[in-house]
Order: structure tokens, then sequence, then C-alpha cells
């Protein structure tokens, strides 16, 4: 049986990364704060399974995303399929290209990403289909190491790297789509040949 006041003084203090991340998940304020719960639940059931010493942050997120696979994608069958051969590597680099990097004092993506608020950085992250949104928010968000998130999700290292890189490319294609329509990128970088 787990002992109730090391539970709290263990767990407790990630309840608001946990939120977050169970926010950033669901898209949803009441089910994050019901994703929480859960995970607090199933992490005190499973204290007395916990191996003092180990990462306690990453043994959370491991159960705070199970109970979203678990709980909030059981209706579906799969997941989305998203077509994502269009969207280039290096999507924004190719757009500006070095020399426009050089000319503004910083890389391509900072240069984009100053003019983006950060409610439309989120809206594209929360648009990213379900399996590379988790991968993107656990490795660019939480700021978890591949191995860690392979731990998370239970999937192979080389699986998150591969959802990360797509992630990162449809991030990246909707960003730029936002700069664009907002004139947020010089108007003779156009789309390349």
């Amino acid at each position: 049986m787990a002992d109730p006041a090391r539970f709290a003084d263990l767990a407790l203090p990630y309840m608001g990364q946990l939120y977050s991340a169970a926010l950033r998940m669901t898209r949803n304020p009441a089910d994050a704060e019901d994703l929480v719960q859960e995970t607090y639940l199933r992490a005190y059931r499973g204290f007395g399974g916990f191996e003092e010493g180990t990462n306690l942050k990453a043994w959370l997120y491991k159960i705070l995303t199970n109970a979203f696979i678990n709980e909030y994608r059981k209706a579906k069958r799969r997941p989305d399929e998203v077509g994502f051969d269009d969207v280039e590597d290096l999507y924004l680099y190719r757009r500006l290209g070095p020399h426009e990097a050089s000319r503004a004092g910083g890389s391509p993506e900072a240069q984009i990403l100053e003019g983006i608020p950060e409610a439309e950085v989120k809206e594209a992250l929360e648009s990213l289909p379900e399996q590379f949104r988790l991968a993107v928010i656990l490795a660019d968000v939480e700021g978890f190491h591949y191995k860690e998130i392979a731990e998370i999700l239970d999937i192979p290292i080389g699986t998150v790297m591969s959802r990360l890189h797509r992630g990162r490319k449809l991030l990246q294609k909707a960003l730029w789509d936002f700069a664009e329509a907002r004139g947020l990128v010089p108007a003779a970088t156009g789309k390349p040949a």
C-alpha cells in the first residue's frame, strides 16, 4: 500500500505540468482535469511498484499518456491518417533561405516565430494529428529525451524519431501558412519551384 504522504510529497509538484500536457492532449479544460485526476488515481494505486530513484516525472507522464490513449481514444479504431509527403524537409529554411536569415540576424524559424502570436503556435500544435502531437509535446514542450518518450508512449525510439520529424514538418507547414497569410514573410520569397 502506498504511503499517502510520501506519494503527495513526490507526485503533487508535477500536477501543473501534467495538467498543461493533458490540456494539450485533450484540447478541453474539463477533459484535462479528468485526465489528470485519473492519472493521479492510477499513480497512487501503482505507487507501491514505483522504484525510488527512477524518473518520477517520466513515470507520471507515461500514466497520463496511457490514460489518455485508453480513455479518450477507445472510440477510434486507428489513428488519423495524414498526408505529409507534400511537406518538405526544412520547410521554413527553404522559403526564407540562408540569405534572409543572416540579414535578419537569426534563424529563419526565429524570424518567422517572432511575428506569430502564441495563440497561433498553440493552435498549430493542437491541429497536429494525435500521434505526432503527443511526440512533439513530450519532446519540444515538456523536454523529454527520445528514450524517455519511447518509454512513456511505449514505442521504439525509431518511431519516436519518425513521429517527431513528421510532426515538426507538419507544424512548420502550418506556421508557414499562417505567416504567409499575414504577410510576415518577405513577398519576394515565394514558393520554390
